[in-house]
């Protein structure tokens, strides 16, 4: 039985390390200290390990799956296989105190890649840039467009030729600054 698996899918719909308890269902264990060894064994191979407070947390390469390097999207090529290992949430989100998800309704940034059902991750900056994709509230309403600042004037602009900037009649305020785009086909 690998129990790592059945912890890592655990941690994956719940986002959170399962309790004793709860590893006894999932093991299909009538005792905790039977779920207390296993529990061990996995600290021991650096799968898991224990905060301060003696709670279970993932390891670094919890999670990790094979990084096998690049794909050709033009002519076909030779390419040697990398055999490394990448974690998914730490490339994606870097900085989680200060990121969120959000999913995208509407097609205004089609043109950018951006389509309707994608999930973005938002990090909260103190300084976005011209350029950056934001996500803004401006006059009484959320959106997500490309912030522009240019001679003293800041708007929003959409990717998609259907739609007009939107300069602002009374407010503007940035919340956060779009770092990834996530689709699942």
């Amino acid at each position: 039985m690998d129990y790592k698996e059945k912890i890592l899918g655990f941690y994956g719909k719940n986002g959170r390390m399962p309790v004793y308890t709860e590893m006894m269902k999932l093991f299909g264990f009538k005792s905790k200290n039977a779920v207390f060894k296993i529990v061990q064994k996995l600290v021991d191979e650096g799968i898991m390990t224990k905060d301060a407070k003696g709670f279970l947390i993932p390891a670094k390469t919890f999670g990790d799956i094979p990084y096998l390097g690049l794909v050709e999207a033009g002519f076909p090529t030779m390419v040697d296989a990398l055999t490394d290992r990448m974690n998914l949430e730490e490339y994606l989100v870097p900085d989680k105190s200060s990121s969120y998800i959000l999913e995208v309704k509407g097609d205004s940034m089609i043109d950018e890649g951006i389509r309707e059902g994608d999930l973005v991750i938002a990090e909260r900056k103190k300084e976005p840039k011209d350029g950056d994709i934001v996500i803004a509230y401006v006059d009484g309403g959320w959106t997500m467009k490309f912030l522009r600042k240019q001679a003293g004037k800041t708007w929003l602009e959409p990717a998609n030729k259907n739609y007009k900037p939107i300069y602002p009649k009374h407010d503007l305020q940035i919340a956060a600054v779009v770092k990834s785009v996530i689709r699942k086909y």
